[in-house]
Formats: structure tokens, C-alpha cells, sequence
């Protein structure tokens, strides 16, 4: 009896999920339906019918963020539902579509689904083709001299110019002579510097200019905003991360684990080397103290009683610090953590960034390039440069309760500096050389 029970739920939990697979489709192009519905609602309060633009001046950059949410969630669940219907539709045959009919399952009609499909492709064709997004100005500005490729970011929202390589000769092609351009093909009739002139001046006679100005002020604005709030983010989350997982998660766990007396003192032999140097220092400093003072000697019994307040104070110290350095190692996981999270949810954010830095980088005169290269290559892996590392990896040590372990710092001394030199070197032959020659130039002499 029971068995019978028990094989008519898994009979009965059959058949549901395989009505719910039969309804795939339908319900994949309902939901699809739905969330272009939503933003066309969006479109019609907010935006008189028109297009979400995220550079609308109609509302604050804090408003067009939060439509511009929206929009990005209801894009995301159009084009994943959508992906469904199709792979659905793929793996459905007609006897699926027979079964689904005795099952009592009733498809849209034809007529009623290409509707629909036609309404959700009206919808967010607004929002996927790329010559609207180029038309409407791209919100990262193009560094100059630099061929680009205008690569839609994961929210559709920003148009990113990164710099493109010449694609390699295929393997194929090797046998053809390349063709060589002539002078007569690469010079015009008239001069360059006469023909620029002449587009700058069609520029500034342009009635359209300065809104045209404006707009690529507003949108390098926004791009200005969104790289720095983005560097905040990076440092002061992790940071807060840190902070607060030391003190809330990983610090009472800490505590309770090295509240007994019997749990060690000292993680390493350098810190009971300092408490003991520590503590012979205090004890040298009683009797000097009493020489100068002149009083009567201190007896022996008076010494020990003064060096075992000494040893306990010394003890509470280091068993704190111990547990401190503990407490850094796990908080720290949960800092990269939070780091790498993110990187990994703010792919479009990092676009700007890159781009924002390029423009910088870019933008700075040949001088002051050569000036940052070699500023950063003397600091890594100049002449003074084992000081630094040597600090630092001793911080880091200390920091998490590890011996400095000086045969390991030397090693490391000897050999990162000399790649991260090696890799500059690279960097500077294999990509500068290319993007700005007088940069690699000036260094060369400034570095004489």
C-alpha cells in the first residue's frame, strides 16, 4: 500500500514537471512580453514615448542611475527569455506538441505569438543596435592617435573606444605580396592642415556645435564620476570589509578560541625575543633608575615582584597581538573576497575606468610620461628599491604574525625586482614604443 502511495507521487510529480517543460515556451515569451511592457510603461510616464536615454537632461544623474537599472534587469530578462523560447521550441518535436494536447495544454495562436515577438523586437531594438548607440555620442571620449573598435558594454548604457592591434596575415595569405600604397595614393590635392582647418571652421559655423559641446561635456562628466566613485568603491569597501569581519565575525570567534591561559603566547621565536629583550630592558632600567635616585637598594624579592607584574603585563601584550595577527589573516580573506566580487560584478564599470585612465595617460605631455615611467621604475627597481621591499615584506610578516624570514626576503629581493625591470623594459619596447615613440624617446634621455 505504501509503495503504491509513494510511486503515485513520483508519477503525479511527473507529469507536473513535464507540463511545466511542455509550457516552456509560452511561458518564456509571456515573461519576455511582460518586461518589454514594463519598459515601454517606463518610456511613456517618464520619457514622453521616447527612448530611456541615460543622458536625458530631463531628470538628476541619481534618477537616470535607478532608470537606468531598471532598464539594464528588464533588458536582461528579455534576452534571457527569449534564448529560452528558442531553445525550447529546438528541443520540442511534434509529438511533445501531441503529448501537450492530451494533456489538455492549449498553445497560443500563431498570429497572437508573431504579435507579440513583433511588439518585444519595437521594443528593445532601441536599445541593442549599434548605430543608435554611436549616434547618440559615445560617453567614453576616443584618446587620440589611436585606432578604435566600439564595443557595447554588458548594460547596453555605455560605448566604450578601446584601442584595436592590426589583425595578423593569415596563414593562408603568407604567399601574396602585400600591396604597397603609394605617395600619389596617401596624398591629397590639397594639404591636411588646410583641409583640418577648413572641417574646424565647418565645426564652429555648425548651429548644432555647442549643444554638441554640452553634450560631450555631460557625458565626460559622467564618465569622470563614474571612474572615481568606482576607486572609492575599491578601496573603501574592502577596507570596511576588513574592519567590520575583524571585529564582528572573525574577532569574538578568535577571543573565545584563546580565552584559556594555557593557549601560546607567541606565534614565532621573534616575538618571545622581543618580550624577553623587553623585559630585560625593564629590569636594567630598575636598577639604574634606583642609582640615580640614590635610595636604598632594592632587595632581590622586590626585583622579582616588579619583573612578574612586568611578565604579565608583557604576556596580556603579546597574547593580544598573537590573536590580532589571527584575526588579520581571516579578515584579509574576506577583503579579497569582497575585492574580487567587485571586479566581477562591475565589468562596465571597469570599461570606464580603463578608459578613463587612458585618457589621462594619454592626454599628459612626452616629458611627463618619461617623468612617471622612470619615477615608478626607480621606486620598484632602482637602486634603493631593496629598502622598500625589505620594509614591506617585514610589514606583511608582522601583520599576520609571520616570522621575517630573512634567507625568503633576500630571495625575493634578488629576483621579483629583476622581472618587474624585465617587464617594464617589455612593455616599453613591445606597446610605447608603438603608441607614442617621442614618449620612449624622452625617457631614453632623461633616463641618460
Amino acid at each position: 500500500m505504501k509503495n503504491s502511495v509513494f510511486s503515485q507521487k513520483i508519477y503525479s510529480f511527473l507529469l507536473a514537471a513535464y507540463r511545466w517543460y511542455l509550457q516552456t515556451p509560452e511561458r518564456s515569451l509571456n515573461e519576455a512580453y511582460n518586461a518589454a511592457l514594463k519598459i515601454q510603461e517606463i518610456e511613456d510616464k517618464h520619457f514622453n514615448g521616447k527612448k530611456i536615454d541615460i543622458d536625458s537632461a530631463m531628470y538628476s544623474n541619481s534618477v537616470m542611475d535607478y532608470f537606468e537599472s531598471d532598464l539594464n534587469k528588464l533588458l536582461k530578462i528579455v534576452r534571457m527569455r527569449l534564448t529560452e523560447l528558442k531553445a525550447s521550441r529546438w528541443f520540442l518535436n511534434e509529438e511533445n506538441q501531441k503529448a501537450a494536447q492530451k494533456a489538455g495544454i492549449e498553445y497560443l495562436s500563431l498570429s497572437l505569438v508573431l504579435e507579440k515577438l513583433n511588439f518585444i523586437d519595437q521594443v528593445i531594438s532601441k536599445y541593442t543596435t549599434i548605430s543608435d548607440q554611436i549616434t547618440s555620442q559615445a560617453l567614453v571620449v576616443q584618446p587620440p592617435n589611436l585606432p578604435v573598435n566600439s564595443v557595447i558594454s554588458e548594460d547596453k548604457s555605455l560605448l566604450v573606444n578601446t584601442p584595436t592591434v592590426p589583425p595578423k596575415i593569415a596563414t593562408q595569405d603568407l604567399g601574396k605580396k602585400p600591396q604597397i600604397k603609394r605617395k600619389s595614393d596617401t596624398i591629397g590635392v590639397l594639404p591636411r592642415s588646410l583641409l583640418s582647418t577648413i572641417t574646424r571652421l565647418q565645426v564652429e559655423l555648425d548651429p548644432n556645435s555647442e549643444q554638441e559641446v554640452i553634450q560631450s561635456f555631460r557625458q565626460t562628466q559622467r564618465r569622470t564620476i563614474i571612474s572615481i566613485r568606482f576607486i572609492l568603491l575599491l578601496i573603501i569597501v574592502p577596507l570596511l570589509t576588513h574592519q567590520i569581519a575583524k571585529a564582528f565575525v572573525v574577532g569574538p570567534i578568535i577571543d573565545r578560541v584563546r580565552s584559556s591561559e594555557q593557549m601560546q603566547i607567541f606565534l614565532n621565536s621573534e616575538m618571545e625575543e622581543e618580550a624577553l629583550l623587553e623585559l630585560q630592558r625593564f629590569e636594567e632600567k630598575l636598577k639604574f633608575e634606583n642609582l640615580i635616585i640614590k635610595a636604598p637598594a632594592m632587595s632581590s624579592e622586590q626585583i622579582e615582584n616588579e619583573m612578574g607584574d612586568k611578565a604579565i603585563e608583557l604576556a596580556k601584550e603579546f597574547r593580544h597581538e598573537s590573536s590580532n595577527a589571527i584575526k588579520n589573516i581571516f579578515a584579509d580573506l574576506f577583503s579579497v573576497g569582497t575585492f574580487i566580487w567587485l571586479l566581477l560584478v562591475s565589468k562596465s564599470s571597469i570599461a570606464v575606468l580603463k578608459d578613463f585612465i587612458d585618457n589621462i595617460v594619454y592626454g599628459l605631455s612626452d616629458s611627463a610620461k618619461a617623468f612617471i615611467i622612470i619615477l615608478f621604475t626607480d621606486i620598484f627597481v632602482g637602486f634603493h628599491s631593496p629598502h622598500g621591499w625589505e620594509v614591506l615584506l617585514e610589514g606583511v610578516s608582522r601583520h599576520w604574525g609571520l616570522p621575517a624570514n630573512r634567507d625568503f626576503i633576500f630571495l625575493f629581493i634578488a629576483t621579483f625586482p629583476v622581472i618587474l625591470d624585465t617587464i617594464f623594459k617589455y612593455w616599453i619596447f613591445r606597446f610605447l614604443n608603438r603608441i607614442s615613440p617621442s614618449a620612449v624617446a624622452t625617457y631614453r634621455n632623461m633616463n641618460e
